[in-house]
């Protein structure tokens, strides 16, 4: 497993930021082929990989946003299941308003019969504490590299809630970046998930490099996507070409 793990540490030398990642995400999809659920599947499959390795003795709640990071989110929570694991999903938002691959993915979580709780249908903001404080494991999986600026309802409940409950004992995983932290500064929003552990997608970004970063993001692991190591260097060459020179 280790010397496995070390094949991929090339990745961690890899910097892009947020623009050039989803350059790399639309060069895997168009040019290569490869369809985003796959991509997703890798990420999530990845994730819960780390997950397990780190150790799960109790109960992981997967909390999942709007976009590809809940998605993300649901891959994990399937494969936490397919193991065995206690898991439970709390959405931010009715699966059926999701779209694309986070829809996908909630259809199969669902039609798994994966338990799953929404806010403000299901779980109200004291209902989403406890949940929260009862975990072994909280999964971060609300807001991904697009997000900018201080997190927005509902949010902000769910990461002061995760916050809360991280200082009654819960640890944090955060999926790609921790929500509410900014992966291009580095810089965190108001408020915004401290993790101990992140496992970023297919590459390292900018953010992840500042001194101050390790309160927020904790560990740090890369977990490849499956895209190809030549578009890797692609992009990151085009990348490089583009940032100025001294002088």
């Amino acid at each position: 497993m280790d010397g496995h793990f070390l094949q991929r540490d090339w990745l961690r030398h890899v910097v892009l930021p947020r623009r050039w990642v989803r350059e790399l995400d639309r060069r895997a999809i168009e040019d290569f082929a490869i369809p985003g659920p796959v991509l997703m599947e890798n990420a999530g499959r990845g994730a819960t990989d780390v997950l397990e390795r780190l150790g799960i003795t109790g109960r992981v709640v997967i909390c999942c946003g709007k976009g590809n990071n809940a998605g993300d989110g649901f891959v994990v929570a399937r494969h936490l299941d397919l193991r065995g694991f206690d898991v439970l999903l709390l959405l931010a938002f009715p699966g059926e308003s999701l779209t694309g691959d986070a829809l996908l993915n909630y259809q199969i979580a669902r039609r798994a019969g994966l338990p799953m709780k929404v806010m403000g249908v299901d779980l109200n903001s004291e209902e989403l504490k406890r949940w929260l404080t009862e975990a072994e494991w909280i999964v971060d999986g609300l807001l991904g590299t697009g997000a900018i600026g201080n997190p927005r309802p509902p949010f902000d409940t769910f990461i002061e809630a995760i916050n809360m409950a991280r200082d009654a004992g819960a640890r944090v995983f955060a999926l790609d970046l921790p929500s509410g932290w900014d992966c291009d500064s580095g810089e965190p929003g108001k408020p915004c998930v401290r993790a101990d552990h992140t496992v970023t997608f297919a590459v390292m970004k900018p953010g992840f490099l500042k001194p101050h970063a390790a309160s927020f993001v904790g560990q740090v692991d890369v977990v490849d996507i499956g895209v190809p190591r030549r578009l890797v260097m692609e992009v990151a060459e085009q990348y490089a070409r583009e940032i100025p020179g001294p002088g």
